[in-house]
């Protein structure tokens, strides 16, 4: 897979990222609002994903119905998912009909939903204290 036109997207939004490997580059832009976004090829697919926090171990059943009411409620063109103990944002986009607004979409809808729903999804969170 050509993945240049990947690259050729992230320069042209401007964002700041760095390749890990051929196949998959990180995004560490604060400005944007986009701090560890992955993006990443995987056959004919384009993975966009990031890390949430993790899955809280109190309150769990009202944490589960707070993502599903978000999924469902607030997101278009990602989705919250668990991978793990992980919450992630995770977006799915097909390469070969990918165009630079569908990418650029996904990467606004990630941005949004992190700014959006900090204050409801930190509430879970377990304080150290």
């Amino acid at each position: 897979m050509n993945t240049t036109k990947i690259e050729g997207y992230l320069i042209n939004l401007g964002l700041s990222f760095e390749g890990i490997d051929e196949n998959a580059w990180l995004i560490n832009d604060f400005e944007e609002g986009l701090e560890r976004v992955f993006v990443i090829t995987d056959e004919s697919l384009v993975v966009l994903r990031v890390k949430v926090m993790d899955i809280p171990t109190e309150n769990r059943e009202a944490f589960f119905l707070e993502l599903l009411r978000l999924n469902a409620a607030d997101l278009i063109h990602v989705a919250y998912a668990i991978d793990g103990d992980d919450v992630i944002l995770l977006d799915t986009l097909v390469y070969d009909t990918m165009d630079f607004e569908e990418f650029q979409a996904s990467l606004d809808a990630i941005g949004l939903a992190l700014a959006q729903h900090y204050t409801v999804l930190s509430k879970y969170r377990k304080i150290s204290g």
